[in-house]
């Protein structure tokens, strides 16, 4: 009989993942920075923890995908920004230090949402780039934001655990 992949424990720890990025990307849509050109969302923070915990990977991938079922862009961001957050969430588990887990977020985000928000402004008509610059520049500013201001802070401070440093390393 194989190992599972997951124990019970991180199953769970995924879960909670997803329940805690849905409810804080909530809040963030109350003040109406969650959806659009201009987004912060507070939940973004928790990007930043594939870089300890493996099962954060897909507990950030279907917290994501609650949030954007109730996206007021539509239906492409339920999938391109579900998917940019599983992208970014393999990646950051990837970064060799902890200074860099923030970066794949901000870049997925800015280039995946960006164009997606351009596509829905004019299509692939003769202003998308242009379209594409400034939303890429403002979802990755308010990403930068959530993910080097809370996100390094919370890995500041789970960096203290010693059973998150045995994580990391397998």
């Amino acid at each position: 009989m194989s190992r599972p992949r997951f124990t019970t424990r991180q199953v769970a720890t995924a879960g909670i993942i997803a329940a805690v990025y849905a409810v804080m990307s909530l809040c963030s849509s109350v003040f109406g920075i969650a959806y659009g050109p201009i987004q912060c969302r507070f939940s973004e923070a928790l990007t930043v923890l594939p870089f300890f915990l493996p099962e954060a990977i897909p507990g950030l991938f279907i917290g994501c995908l609650v949030t954007n079922l109730m996206s007021t862009v539509g239906p492409l961001d339920i999938i391109f920004g579900s998917l940019a957050t599983l992208l970014a969430a393999v990646w950051t588990r990837k970064m060799p230090v902890k200074l860099l887990a923030p970066l794949p977020p901000v870049l997925c985000n800015a280039v995946i949402i960006g164009a997606m928000i351009a596509w829905y402004e004019v299509g692939f008509a003769e202003g998308f780039w242009s379209a594409f610059a400034f939303n890429a520049f403002t979802v990755g500013l308010g990403e930068a934001i959530a993910c080097y201001g809370l996100g390094l802070l919370l890995l500041g401070v789970l960096s203290r655990s010693p059973l998150l440093h045995k994580s990391h390393t397998n």
